[in-house]
């Protein structure tokens, strides 16, 4: 390992002591981990909150063979030690990075191909928002359902970590989205970031989007929900239209009309990201480096920001996204 010679032997991380509430997360005392091929240490000032590590804290869904017992999938911070075939000079720089996990601690391991340089004028809290959520939006609706200018999309969860960033992305790239939400505040705050919102709880979501689009239906629809949905979300969609799931939080089963799908020529598919290998991701880190990054660096892309908790109080910033009143990422400092 090569570094700074100031790295302790041990640090601070969030444990699950066993499968349930936000109250099982503690404070663990554990070996600073060290960096090996390819890979660097990063002092962790932040690390972004996101669905998985509540849904790993439920035992809903655990690491991936290899990855870090800790939760976390995206930091942000300094590097100060690199693995032994890594150029010393990436020692000090400011990165955030999309992790395996391990992101809820003092120090965390990244393959060093996987992160991305700040600008001056980006907190590291701000940066710790960016990479699951920029990773997850850009590679399922820009590259498996392959939107484009002029396109119209619908999101659901539109106030999410997703939403929020699905909404940023198509404001810059001048794509048309509708979101869901819950709630009126919820939707006011949608319309605020540029989208057109549509209550769920009060509308037919499938309706609307008919007539707002003159029955032509949308290009896309990036869906978090499954279940009962997916047959709607099929209405929703124009001819030759993408249907992309990213998530079940509605169900994991859901059926649909076959001919319907032929008939209209109607793509479905989806993906998952933290098991996608190294390579993949690394080829997805330069895509979004080239195509995306510049509207980081002159600061037309920030992500929505809920509330930062510090690391001790993950229990809290885990019950606030359990609660659902969040617009936009929760971050913790640490």
């Amino acid at each position: 390992m090569k570094g700074t010679g100031s790295i302790p032997m041990e640090m601070t991380a969030i444990g699950i002591r066993e499968p349930g509430g936000p109250e099982v997360l503690k404070p663990v005392r554990l070996p600073v981990p060290v960096p090996g091929s390819g890979e660097v240490l990063i002092r962790v000032r932040a690390a972004g909150v996101n669905r998985p590590d509540v849904m790993q804290r439920q035992g809903k869904y655990p690491p991936p063979p290899g990855a870090p017992e800790t939760p976390g999938l995206e930091v942000a911070g300094e590097v100060v030690a690199t693995g032994p075939d890594i150029l010393e000079r990436l020692v000090g720089r400011r990165v955030c990075a999309l992790i395996w996990g391990g992101g809820y601690a003092e120090y965390a391991i990244a393959n060093a191909a996987h992160c991305l340089p700040l600008p001056d004028d980006l907190s590291f809290t701000e940066a710790a928002a960016i990479p699951e959520t920029l990773f997850t939006v850009w590679s399922n609706l820009f590259e498996r359902a392959y939107v484009a200018e002029g396109d119209t999309v619908l999101v659901h969860g539109g106030t999410s970590g997703i939403g929020t960033m699905a909404i940023s992305l198509c404001r810059l790239f001048d794509i048309r989205i509708f979101v869901t939400c819950g709630s009126e505040e919820k939707c006011a705050a949608a319309r605020d970031l540029g989208a057109f919102a549509i209550n769920y709880r009060e509308e037919d979501f499938v309706e609307v989007i008919k007539a707002e689009t003159g029955g032509k239906g949308v290009t896309a629809v990036l869906d978090m929900v499954g279940g009962d949905y997916v047959p709607r979300n099929l209405k929703c969609l124009a001819e030759d239209g993408r249907h992309v799931s990213i998530a079940v939080l509605g169900g994991p089963k859901a059926t649909v009309f076959l001919p319907e799908i032929m008939q209209r020529r109607l793509t479905l598919t989806g993906s998952t990201l933290r098991p996608r290998s190294a390579a993949f991701k690394a080829l997805l880190t330069t895509e979004i480096r080239e195509s995306v990054w510049p509207m980081v660096e002159d600061g037309s892309l920030r992500a929505v920001m809920d509330r930062s908790f510090p690391l001790a109080d993950a229990a809290a910033a885990h019950a606030r996204m359990d609660a659902g009143e969040h617009v936009g990422k929760i971050v913790l400092e640490v």
